[in-house]
């Protein structure tokens, strides 16, 4: 079954369901991505959050409706995207990794080097593949030059603690694709 617009994702759901259930889906901006296989879920009440002191000018896509994008810089050196989710405001889903499928020739140029497994392999990484930086921050991710579409099937999902972070490591928040050569780096776990 292929991924279709007439299937929906439900975006207030909390981070870490939205999270897992973002695992095979289709993402692209601007007719370029692919197959997202690693997510991270962030909440308000979370220390690893950017909204756990509340809002302010640089998280406020947090705060905001459903469905935008919260773009930011990471070490004031790469742009991570996220969506925003949840029942509550200050939740969001950061996009790790995707397989790519789509623009690839866009993508290689944009990156640089041809090995399609490092390509989108890291939220960094996927922004610069997909061209996402501040200028897209706010955006909604339910049109374009955003495309969504949910998994086309039911597919094997994998957890552990996140990455890349110092507070609240040890929450199993991380998710991806079993199996796939593509996630940004390999699962550890939590034992």
């Amino acid at each position: 079954m292929p991924h279709g617009p007439d299937r929906v994702i439900d975006l207030t759901l909390p981070s870490q369901e939205l999270a897992r259930q973002l695992i095979g889906a289709l993402l692209t901006f601007d007719g370029v991505g692919g197959i997202v296989v690693e997510t991270e879920a962030y909440d308000a009440d979370d220390p690893a959050s950017h909204a756990f002191s509340g809002p302010t000018t640089r998280n406020a896509p947090m705060f905001g409706p459903v469905g935008r994008a919260y773009v930011y810089r990471s070490y004031g050196l790469h742009w991570c995207l996220n969506i925003v989710c949840g029942p509550r405001p200050g939740a969001a889903v950061l996009f790790r990794a995707l397989e790519p499928t789509l623009g690839l020739d866009r993508m290689i140029a944009r990156r640089g080097l041809i090995d399609p497994r490092q390509l989108a392999a890291g939220p960094g990484r996927l922004c610069q593949a997909l061209g996402i930086d501040a200028t897209h921050n706010g955006l909604s991710m339910t049109t374009p030059p955003f495309r969504l579409e949910p998994p086309p099937a039911a597919v094997e999902v994998i957890e552990g603690p996140r990455i890349g972070i110092t507070k609240a490591v040890d929450q199993p928040w991380r998710y991806g694709l079993k199996g796939s050569r593509f996630l940004s780096r390999p699962f550890r776990s939590l034992v």
